[in-house]
């Protein structure tokens, strides 16, 4: 679809509308103002077009021109156990969290072995619970962000709540499954994710998006991540949408002094996908490590946009993105290390690395540094390129055929991402889909 001009920006109505409908049921006060705040924010900024410079290279026409219905409550989605084999892992001891269009099922759900101090379900529980941590995270983060984020807050009703209260410790992974069933329209889903860790918690957490059934869907998700002072949480984000779907999804984490945060973030499917990251080290001694794989086919488009502010001194970081593009597909990487002016002793590096399996697909890389502080160690750089001609000659010299050779060199290209994924179900699940995906057989 051509990109529409900044002064053909299309109606916004139907979503004004659903905020309507929320505006007349019966939720707290502070709810109210912070789904008024979100509406207000959504109606007086623009959709992005390619003239803004973050979205320059991903063409977001085709979802803000069609009529998505955004989704006011739960329906009856006629979604079994059954349906989700494929997705739900089933390991002893995991909480597995089922979303479906953004609303939580605890039929589908499954509560593991949860430790003291732990509390993980339905964010609209706890908002109808009076729960004060929920309040005060949703309260603070409600006019920042996007103009998609002001629609998720607008419409800001369920999604996954987790709270790890001071000094737990999960022995078992929590599983966050949002699942975008094929509807008779094309409806969009707004859910909205809170995580809190308490001083010296520790967790490890994976979050899913997945489809199941057919038509075109918007997945439009927000999550927030508070880590105080000693939290550390491995974080997971599996993106496999549809190729109908449509995902924009904006996770943002606030971490504490000596919190450290480890995410992998692996994009399988979709037609649209945008991934935001941004993690704020505002504490001495924090540290991020963002991991990222994307693999595209087909006319798929994946924007991965990374962003680590060192506000504090003596904080370190790592971004490493890796991309393999095939067919007609495209990329965009943009990573983004802000360094402010009292953020001395800041150790950053950030490194992103493509492989173009076709001569029609295309990436566009940006890593960029913005340092104010004259104390510090910043790397930046990014690779494109396809495999060496002469590795292949290697290995057919070798007797092996051309096409298993660059079987074998994806696989071992994506591989060192996977690789490093300490829960050993989701490191399996993840190196058979890829082997599976890049088999010449």
């Amino acid at each position: 679809m051509t990109e529409m001009l900044d002064t053909a920006q299309p109606n916004k109505a139907h979503y004004l509308s659903a905020v309507d409908t929320l505006r007349r049921g019966s939720y707290p006060a502070w709810l109210a103002q912070v789904r008024q705040a979100g509406a207000a924010r959504f109606s007086e900024t623009e959709f992005p077009t390619r003239r803004h410079e973050d979205w320059r290279f991903t063409n977001v026409a085709p979802i803000i021109t069609t009529p998505f219905r955004p989704l006011t409550g739960p329906e009856d989605w006629n979604v079994s156990v059954s349906d989700l084999e494929s997705v739900l892992f089933g390991t002893a001891g995991w909480t597995e969290l089922v979303f479906i269009n953004g609303y939580y099922s605890a039929a589908l759900s499954r509560i593991g072995s949860l430790p003291k101090g732990v509390v993980a379900g339905s964010l609209a529980d706890a908002i109808s619970s009076g729960n004060k941590l929920a309040e005060h995270h949703l309260s603070v983060r409600r006019e920042s962000g996007n103009v998609f984020n002001a629609l998720n807050t607008a419409l800001l009703q369920d999604g996954a709540f987790v709270h790890l209260h001071a000094g737990a410790v999960l022995m078992f992974p929590i599983h966050l499954v949002h699942v975008t069933t094929g509807l008779n329209e094309p409806v969009a889903a707004n859910p909205r994710n809170l995580v809190v860790l308490g001083r010296d918690a520790q967790a490890d957490i994976i979050e899913s998006y997945v489809n199941i059934g057919a038509g075109a869907y918007f997945s439009n998700a927000v999550t927030d991540v508070a880590l105080e002072s000693g939290a550390r949480v491995h974080w997971h984000t599996l993106v496999n949408e549809s190729e109908e779907g449509y995902r924009l999804g904006s996770t943002r984490v606030n971490q504490d002094r000596n919190s450290a945060f480890r995410s992998f973030a692996i994009t399988l499917g979709g037609k649209i996908v945008r991934n935001e990251l941004t993690t704020v080290l505002d504490g001495e001694g924090a540290e991020a490590t963002l991991n990222g794989l994307y693999l595209t086919g087909g006319e798929q488009l994946v924007d991965n946009a990374v962003a680590i502010e060192h506000a504090k001194p003596h904080c370190t970081s790592w971004i490493g993105y890796k991309g393999v593009l095939d067919n007609a597909s495209s990329a965009v990487y943009s990573g983004k290390i802000k360094v402010r002016r009292n953020a001395q002793k800041t150790d950053s590096r950030q490194l992103n690395r493509n492989l173009l399996l076709s001569d029609r697909a295309t990436v566009n890389t940006k890593p960029l540094l913005e340092i104010f502080a004259d104390d510090v160690k910043c790397t930046h750089g990014a690779t494109v390129g396809q495999h060496p001609k002469e590795v292949i000659f290697y290995f057919r010299s070798r007797g092996m055929n051309e096409a298993m050779a660059r079987a074998m060199l994806t696989y071992g290209f994506a591989d060192e991402v996977i690789n490093q994924i300490d829960i050993e179900p989701l490191r399996r699940r993840l190196d058979r889909a890829v082997c599976e995906r890049y088999s010449p057989i």
